[in-house]
């Protein structure tokens, strides 16, 4: 039973890894790390967003880079990173 609940613990701690990460700058401004994703998509960083400004935010700047967050990884896939402000 503790080796189930072991599993389930390292699985449900892998699922969160793929989410967009958001880092605060100021007081409204936050910085959001998209994970690589194919295409570019930049839903992970939408959801992300809309969790930190509730009443809306805007794009102050988009980037688009491979290589992952610190551009040493071997990753073909794109992430996004855009820094927003929440109204």
């Amino acid at each position: 039973m503790r080796v189930f609940l072991l599993v389930a613990l390292l699985l449900l701690v892998g699922c969160f890894q793929e989410s967009a990460i958001a880092t605060r700058l100021d007081d409204r401004t936050f910085r959001i790390e998209g994970p690589p994703v194919p295409g570019g998509a930049e839903t992970p960083n939408r959801r992300a967003a809309e969790l930190k400004c509730p009443k809306g935010y805007r794009v102050l700047e988009s980037q688009s880079q491979k290589g992952g967050r610190d551009r040493v990884i071997d990753e073909p896939n794109p992430m996004t990173i855009w820094t927003i402000r929440c109204f």
